[in-house]
């Protein structure tokens, strides 16, 4: 964002991740934010599509007060904890048999990072050390380590720091956006397959042996802008990973836990792809603790327990208490509350308004809004990419001053630019809490449509 980042006569002693200083937020109930100077503001896009309860649900805050009344912290190789274990078996269970165990982790950066970790530990304990490369998409985004940084492929975040990255093992191939990436004369069955041709022709040039996974977000997040990949695309690479004994690791940091309106991303596009190892993060604890989680299939948990018996990888806040407690009462807030189904109904809800919202403000000679995509609470709306056509606004782009628009009007949204190629690329992100009452999404699609006209205005395109 840029412009919503502005707060007058305040100078802060933290290193902000904007450009301006950001306002204070003071209290938050279900997806309102009141703000120091006394604004409200809704929460639209879940902070970065992690509030998938909103704020202050009285049965987290009350399972965290009792958390930290009984046990605040242990460290996780010396002792476990009661929370933690009741979480595993929870996410196993609830995974219908696609994941054995769990492995927690305090983030999504630290959970794909364990991914890559756990991936080549795994072949280092069956006896194929020869292993050492990694296949992922470009237009990705994977964490904000510098291992994560490098397997992923987004040049914006990882610019100031690709001479330190490392390379050797980290190889990418093209992302799976029919959008902009489709040929004009390809089904996307065609489309597919040269996805799936192009990925085979690359563990063939690195050597098919020495592989250890292919890694995909299963829909793109912020690199992308809720980036769906075509109808059997995952079973597609699922084949190719198998055909050659690699894993398939999938990145749902952003899209799993409910936020397709299924509980894990791939599931809602029923092509059995299954992966080998799963990383979440956001909705796992809604935001009302730190805390991310891989998800680890049989054959992987078996080969590290009846090898080594240990995964050789920790921090220090692994499997925390508090934490592990908040993200356990959120999960049953979910189930018991029936929010996945909520959660579809308002989604289609909200893709309706947009649709007819939104679309209205297109002609045949000016079509800014170029794709709505979504499903259950994750929704991108992508907008004409050519700057010829939509013009920054006193030097800020459109994804972001649409941002600042909305902010102004009371909304949080995410407005980005650089979703085709990490440059080029105008969309925003709507990610509101499962919880959401229909009364909610009228407003979020009400205030979202006047900002986008308005900030077209901005623009002097209509």
């Amino acid at each position: 964002m840029a412009g919503s980042c502005v707060q007058d006569d305040y100078l802060s002693a933290i290193l902000h991740r904007t450009p301006l200083e950001p306002p204070i937020a003071t209290a938050g109930t279900g997806i309102e934010i009141t703000l120091k100077d006394g604004r409200t503001m809704i929460d639209a896009v879940g902070g970065a599509a992690v509030t998938v309860i909103g704020n202050g649900h009285p049965a987290v805050v009350r399972a965290i007060q009792e958390q930290v009344e009984k046990l605040s912290y242990v460290y996780n190789m010396q002792l476990s904890n009661e929370p933690a274990e009741e979480l595993a078996n929870l996410l196993v269970a609830t995974s219908k048999g696609a994941f054995a165990a769990v492995g927690f982790v305090a983030g999504g950066t630290e959970a794909m990072e364990s991914c890559i970790k756990l991936a080549r530990q795994y072949y280092f304990e069956i006896g194929q050390p020869h292993r050492v490369n990694f296949i992922a998409r470009k237009q990705s985004f994977h964490g904000n380590s510098i291992a994560t940084l490098a397997l992923a492929s987004h040049p914006g975040r990882r610019l100031p720091y690709e001479t330190i990255l490392p390379t050797s093992n980290y190889h990418h191939v093209s992302p799976a956006c029919a959008l902009w990436y489709k040929n004009a004369d390809e089904t996307d069955e065609e489309y597919v397959e040269r996805l799936a041709e192009e990925l085979d022709a690359k563990f063939q040039e690195l050597g098919p042996e020495t592989v250890i996974a292919f890694v995909a977000e299963t829909v793109v997040g912020a690199a992308n802008g809720v980036g769906i990949p075509p109808t059997g695309y995952f079973k597609a690479v699922r084949q190719i990973c198998n055909k050659y004994g690699a894993l398939l690791i999938l990145d749902e940091v952003m899209s799993g836990m409910g936020r397709m309106g299924t509980l894990h991303a791939w599931e809602s596009f029923g092509d059995g792809a299954r992966p080998d190892i799963q990383a979440v993060a956001k909705g796992l604890g809604g935001g009302y603790a730190p805390i991310g989680a891989l998800l680890i299939n049989q054959k992987v948990a078996s080969a590290i327990r009846d090898k080594k018996g240990m995964w050789k990888h920790g921090h220090t806040y692994q499997a925390h208490p508090i934490s592990c407690a908040a993200a356990l009462a959120v999960q049953n807030v979910i189930h018991s509350e029936n929010l996945l189904k909520n959660i579809c109904e308002r989604g289609a809800q909200l893709e309706a308004l947009l649709r007819a919202r939104l679309t209205a403000l297109n002609s045949p000679a000016k079509p800014f809004i170029v794709d709505i995509r979504g499903r259950g609470g994750f929704w991108g709306i992508e907008f004409e990419p050519d700057p010829a056509k939509l013009p920054n606004v006193n030097g800020v782009r459109f994804g972001p001053h649409l941002s600042d628009i909305a902010f102004k009007n009371g909304l949080l949204i995410f407005g980005m630019s650089g979703s085709i190629d990490g440059n080029k690329g105008e969309f925003a992100i709507l990610a509101p809490a499962f919880n959401v009452t229909s009364e909610e999404i009228e407003k979020i699609g009400d205030v979202f449509s006047r900002s986008v006209e308005e900030a077209l205005r901005d623009a002097g395109v209509i």
